[in-house]
């Protein structure tokens, strides 16, 4: 079973702070990470490659640091690392990410499964797995808490929700985003961080990748982010309605009437 994880270094965010100045995040003196979620998706890889054989190949697109989850990845028991990494891809959205991802998983060549972090916690947008699915025209489940079995072709899957859970059937290849419920990621070994360390890993441009210049970064991107600002704190002002429920609903009713 041949799975290739996409993973993302994204700032820890326990340090990040925003700047008041330019009302963007400051990452001076921030320690970046692997993303949380990608870490379960990771894990899930290794195991299914540890049940059906195969391979994993850990996929990150990012500035050349993003070089150091990469190997972190190998040590966690990955098999191969690829770095997409240009400045031609600075400022990509995730339409534009996708794309890029897209074509990085073409040339990486035939895979059975295709699995992604339900969301990074950067950006929290939760449209990554989603869209690369939509690119490479495949079939993807998102929310994934348990993988049950795989049968040839056929996988199943419990598909996290708000009120419990679905049980679902997805043919491969497919694309899944995990949450944290789907395991519990394991340490690297000493054997792991010995190979990574030795590791050659190889990086594409946009030039590798064949690429459309007016498709990548934030030439290709089609949405802005005009401004990041902290939420107030505290809270504003407020009412305690009282009365039997009937007379409860009315005030209610009454006091947000003008804003209807």
């Amino acid at each position: 079973m041949d799975i290739i994880v996409c993973i993302k270094q994204v700032p820890d965010a326990k340090d990040v702070r925003l700047d008041p100045e330019t009302n963007t995040l400051s990452r001076e003196g921030v320690q970046s990470i692997m993303n949380p979620f990608d870490r379960h998706a990771l894990e899930e890889a290794v195991r299914l490659k540890e049940k059906y054989g195969g391979s994993v190949t850990v996929l990150s697109m990012g500035p050349p640091q993003a070089e150091e989850v990469l190997r972190e990845a190998v040590a966690c028991g990955a098999d191969q690392a690829i770095l997409v990494s240009d400045r031609a891809f600075a400022g990509a959205d995730t339409w534009a990410t996708t794309y890029t991802l897209a074509l990085a998983v073409k040339q990486i060549g035939p895979f059975d499964l295709i699995l992604c972090g339900k969301q990074a916690i950067d950006g929290d947008t939760a449209q990554v797995g989603p869209g690369l699915a939509w690119r490479l025209d495949i079939p993807f489940v998102t929310c994934v808490r348990k993988i049950v079995s795989r049968e040839a072709k056929l996988m199943r899957l419990e598909r996290l929700t708000d009120d419990g859970h679905d049980q679902l059937e997805v043919e491969l290849p497919a694309l899944l985003t995990v949450v944290k419920e789907i395991n519990e990621p394991r340490v690297p070994s000493l054997k792991g961080k010995m190979k990574a360390k030795k590791m050659t890993i190889p990086r594409l441009d946009a030039e590798a990748l064949g690429a459309d210049p007016a498709r990548l970064g934030l030439a290709g991107s089609t949405t802005r982010v005009v401004r990041v600002f902290a939420p107030r704190l505290g809270r504003g002002e407020r009412t305690m309605l009282q009365g039997t429920v009937d007379e409860v609903v009315e005030q209610l009713v009454e006091r947000l009437t003008p804003y209807l």
